[in-house]
């Protein structure tokens, strides 16, 4: 592993491309909604874009919508895709399919708790972002198992999964996560490794935030 003048490994988190739920604004959560014609032209974009880095791996949740963007650089670079449910998106319950304002006159309370970046409080009485984060962070260090010390590691996920993923890796504070914002479909976040803590574990920096960001709203937290 190289520091200094030199580089370790990167993680490059990639959302997943527009859905017509995010086009209507509505919570996907993990429900199995596929990419539409616009996310399949996101991923074909950005997949020219991301296959310039020369990842060495990539790991995709194993939702439709994350195999397909997933699918569109593995198809430039050659590499296989494996799968891993730990990058899939926030459970959130009851709120799953549901527009924001829908849930806003279902669960005012709690959603508000939420969007605030509360890391204990569960989205539609399901998961929390702790919950999320957690099995986010073993599946990226099970992928990074194959990845060569100035290797690149391209993790295909979900806007709510990702964000709360990076605000651990990079050990903000819980009162810090909701400081992120969260990624617009088929843009990406580039995590770069530090030198490690005494113990060996891994520490990160943000190199890249939103990059690639495309000409329409972000939606948040929508899977």
């Amino acid at each position: 592993m190289r520091y200094g003048t030199g580089r370790g490994r990167r993680i490059v988190f990639w959302r997943h491309g527009r859905t017509d739920w995010n086009a209507a604004g509505r919570f996907q959560g993990q429900t199995d909604v596929p990419l539409n014609d616009e996310g399949h032209r996101q991923a074909a974009d950005a997949a020219r874009r991301l296959a310039s880095l020369a990842p060495s791996a990539i790991v995709s949740s194993d939702l439709e919508r994350t195999r397909a963007t997933a699918g569109a650089l593995a198809s430039l670079t050659g590499l296989p895709v494996r799968v891993d449910s730990g990058l899939r998106e926030t459970n959130a319950g009851a709120w799953q399919g549901h527009t924001f304002d829908a849930i806003r006159e279902m669960d005012p309370e709690t959603l508000h708790l939420w969007e605030e970046g509360d890391v204990h409080t569960m989205a539609g009485g399901a998961e929390t972002r702790l919950d999320v984060a957690g099995r986010v962070h073993r599946a990226v260090d099970h992928a990074l198992r194959t990845v060569p010390g100035d290797g690149t590691l391209v993790v295909v996920s979900h806007g709510g999964a990702i964000r709360v993923g990076l605000a651990h890796l990079l050990g903000l504070p819980h009162g810090l996560w909701g400081a992120l914002a969260g990624l617009s479909n088929c843009s990406w976040s580039i995590l770069e490794e530090r030198r490690p803590d005494s113990d060996g574990t891994p520490r990160w920096r943000l190199g890249e935030h939103n990059a690639g960001t495309l000409p329409v709203p972000i939606t948040l937290e929508e899977g």
